[in-house]
């Protein structure tokens, strides 16, 4: 497999979920329980529409903490690390801008802001968020007789950390998802979206190296 088509599946599939999963967002809100559900159930659900078209391609990444937690595993190559996260971060620039005709730049595109405007909190909020997703992810495409429904699992999961990260910081755990709407939204969400680039690259971090103890058979 090439390593550009790879890449083009990276940036494709990262587009996606910003577009669609950030624009269901800025479209419909969370301040109803129904919305809000709704908005955690899209963004699994892309995740898994994404997982079975072009995870055969790159292995549906389209998440920077996923491609570190996959480098630190050994399961991608620091080359193709680098281009993945340019690929994804390009992916969700893209994504929200398509999404600005439609919604307009000051419905926030779905961008993250801090709980109670505390860096702390929402620093150890998405780094709990991103370790339980990535670990399940590690988890579940670890055996190879888990293809058929490593996707639907994945796609759950992020269904499962939505649910509970969305009333405190909107749930990134996914640098690239955040930065493409903070972008052109811009004011707080450009300014803290440090915070939701760093605290899921350190959760992914986390949870690949916890996953190798795990899964050691030296014991």
């Amino acid at each position: 497999m090439s390593a550009v088509k790879k890449y083009l599946a990276e940036f494709i599939g990262t587009f996606v979920l910003v577009f669609i999963a950030c624009g269901t967002a800025a479209a419909i809100g969370c301040d109803e329980p129904a919305n809000y559900l709704a908005v955690a159930i899209v963004f699994g659900l892309v995740i898994v529409a994404m997982a079975y078209s072009i995870g055969n391609v790159s292995g549906c990444h389209i998440n920077p903490a996923v491609s570190i937690a996959m480098l630190i595993s050994g399961k991608l190559s620091v080359a193709d690390f680098i281009g993945y996260i340019v690929a994804q971060f390009l992916g969700a620039i893209a994504g929200a801008a398509a999404l600005i005709p439609f919604v307009g730049a000051d419905s926030g595109l779905g961008s993250n802001a801090l709980f109670e405007g505390s860096i702390g909190k929402s620093f150890v909020i998405e780094i709990i968020l991103t370790f339980i997703f990535v670990l399940a992810i590690l988890g579940v495409t670890s055996k190879i007789e888990n293809s058929s429904v490593a996707g639907l699992v994945i796609g759950l999961s992020l269904t499962l950390v939505h649910i509970f990260g969305i009333h405190f910081t909107g749930t990134s755990v996914n640098p690239a998802r955040s930065f493409g709407p903070a972008l052109f939204a811009g004011g707080d969400a450009l300014s803290s979206v440090w915070v939701f680039i760093l605290a899921p690259l350190v959760g992914g971090a986390l949870a690949a190296i916890c996953y190798k103890v795990l899964d050691s058979k030296k014991d």
